[in-house]
């Protein structure tokens, strides 16, 4: 994992971790990391000096390092989250199938989660099937 120090076209800044350098720049080529206070996607790293850390600081720095900002809005998708695995059936891999059917009216109505490829999801929308992305769990560990 790589944290970067980041900041966008309004000049606000923030960190966020990645797998490795290629990670970053695929998401930012395809508009996935966004300012956490504008919501812009004109990202652009800032200049930092590599930090090394002992094995004992290892474990505690991604959480010692978090902003209450950051924190915060870890809090909101988990909630969000819960809320979603309470109020919705969890239909795996068959939802965009199952999105179809309901829409189509060949199943109950109801609110549901699973998984999806970015293909099948811009092709609900374009269906006129209304989808929304549920943002990754955050991961404390990571």
């Amino acid at each position: 994992m790589i944290r970067y120090a980041l900041h966008c076209a309004a000049g606000h800044e923030f960190e966020s971790w990645f797998r490795d350098s290629a990670a970053y720049d695929a998401q930012v080529r395809r508009g996935l990391v966004a300012c956490p206070e504008c919501g812009t996607t004109r990202i652009a790293k800032r200049i930092m000096a590599p930090a090394v850390a002992t094995r004992e600081e290892r474990a505690a720095a991604p959480v010692a390092m978090m902003g209450e900002r950051e924190r915060q809005i870890r809090a909101m998708i988990a909630a969000l989250h819960r809320h979603v695995r309470e109020n919705a059936e969890h239909v795996g891999e068959a939802f965009a199938e199952e999105a179809r059917r309901i829409h189509a009216g060949e199943a109950e109505e109801r609110a549901i989660h699973g998984v999806a490829t970015l293909r099948e999801a811009m092709e609900l929308r374009e269906e006129g099937i209304a989808v929304l992305p549920l943002p990754p769990l955050p991961d404390d560990a990571n």
